[in-house]
């Protein structure tokens, strides 16, 4: 097939869109990427990108159309204005780089923002070719939660938004089963099914060598956690836990990989809090760096805040934690949370409560090497089994195909 993949984010940004088109390209697919110009989580271009831009034309066999757009920065006006550039500038000259070029289907990756659809929809228009949209967040809910939008009549309106992208769509999948219900207050009858993310294949933590970057200390439990350091990911619990377990035996460790909008404010409250020796920042590292920080790690954290939102999301980490056999110290509510303990592969613990979370790490650091080895062993099973990355590409697979049928072209060439 001849697939188009929009996304505001791709390589050199690390999110799983840049496996899935890799992999959709090695089973033979010809793959086109419109994106941006890549600025997360930092807020800036890459400096790479800049000074080469046609360094990052191509990934994996697939091409790669990267239109212009304001970078994120800092503060909420200019994450709304990346935001809308990014729609605006996907949406004309996206249309424009890809004048002439026939595709059999639109696949759109949509975490933060949902105006990813927008020239998704443009090009559906254009082109008469089916959207498969993958909701990773729930928009106006995720808004709300994280305090970036609390008016009603703008929520109101991000609605109606919603509404709109997801009505013009031919699929939409979801992340998670508890989203399913959240979708379709916006989606009439748009056609919707279950599809959870997966752990990329470096995520096996097996054959790594430990991080030089993390010192090695005997006898300490170590805790380390990867990924975006933003509000949504709750680090005022963490440091809270973290000044908890200050003089705890043995040591307790936290191993904050990555970077993100919080980052500086982390780093604050650990040089304020004397926590130098309990809390490490090694800063980001590209996602195949990731098993050698897991080689470190007695449990991985996987941390969300407590809103009702939060509750219905399964965080993409937790499935490449599971892969890597190591116990899951989930401050999550809902069916994160769920996920963890039905498989006991790990701890779970309420979100947003500081005291129940250091309760579990001493739950955690109280077991024998044996009863964790045990629970990371159980993670590594379920995630081969509910979320294996080839069954899920299967399944991709066949619903772009099934969209392809006669039936449903003509139904997308009706006028909307």
């Amino acid at each position: 097939m001849r697939i188009l993949v929009v996304s505001q984010y791709f390589w050199p940004e690390n999110f799983r869109i840049n496996d899935l088109v890799g992999e959709l390209v090695a089973r033979g697919h010809a793959v086109t990427v419109l994106t941006g110009w890549p600025n997360y989580p930092d807020g800036q271009v890459f400096p790479e990108f800049r000074a080469d831009p046609r360094a990052f034309d191509s990934f994996a066999g697939a091409n790669v159309v990267r239109v212009p757009l304001l970078p994120r920065g800092k503060g909420g006006l200019r994450l709304a204005l990346n935001f809308f550039t990014f729609a605006l500038s996907g949406s004309l000259l996206g249309a424009w780089k890809l004048r002439g070029r026939p595709f059999d289907a639109i696949f759109v990756f949509e975490v933060s923002p949902v105006t990813v659809g927008l020239p998704a929809i443009v090009q559906r228009w254009l082109k008469k070719a089916p959207i498969a949209f993958w909701v990773l967040d729930l928009w106006p809910e995720t808004l709300e939660a994280i305090g970036v939008l609390r008016s009603k009549r703008g929520l109101g309106l991000v609605a109606q938004l919603v509404r709109f992208i997801y009505r013009r769509c031919d699929l939409l999948l979801a992340q998670s089963r508890s989203f399913i219900p959240q979708i379709r207050k916006y989606s009439g009858a748009t056609e919707l099914r279950y599809f959870p993310q997966w752990a990329e294949a470096v995520h096996d933590a097996g054959e790594a060598p430990p991080a030089p970057e993390v010192p090695l200390r005997p006898g300490a439990f170590t805790i380390v956690f990867t990924g975006n350091i933003g509000d949504a990911q709750d680090f005022p619990t963490v440091i809270e836990a973290a000044e908890r377990l200050k003089t705890s035996a043995p040591l307790v460790r936290w191993v904050i990989v990555g970077d993100g909008r919080m980052a500086d404010w982390v780093r604050e409250q650990v040089a304020q809090r004397g926590l130098t020796e309990q809390v490490l920042l090694p800063g980001r590292f590209p996602v195949e760096r990731m098993p050698s920080f897991y080689r470190h790690a007695d449990a991985l954290l996987v941390s969300l805040k407590p809103e009702p939102i939060f509750a219905l999301t399964l965080p993409g980490k937790l499935q490449s934690y599971l892969a890597a056999g190591v116990p899951v110290l989930a401050l999550l509510d809902g069916e994160g949370a769920q996920v963890v303990t039905d498989a006991v592969a790990g701890v779970a613990a309420k979100a947003g409560d500081a005291k129940a979370l250091a309760d579990a790490v001493l739950r955690l650091a109280a077991l024998s090497p044996e009863e964790r080895s045990a629970m990371g062993a159980r993670g590594r099973q379920l995630g081969a089994t509910e979320f294996d990355r080839g069954r899920q590409i299967d399944k991709l697979e066949g619903w772009l195909a099934q969209l392809r049928h006669p039936a449903r072209r003509a139904a997308r060439e009706a006028p909307l």
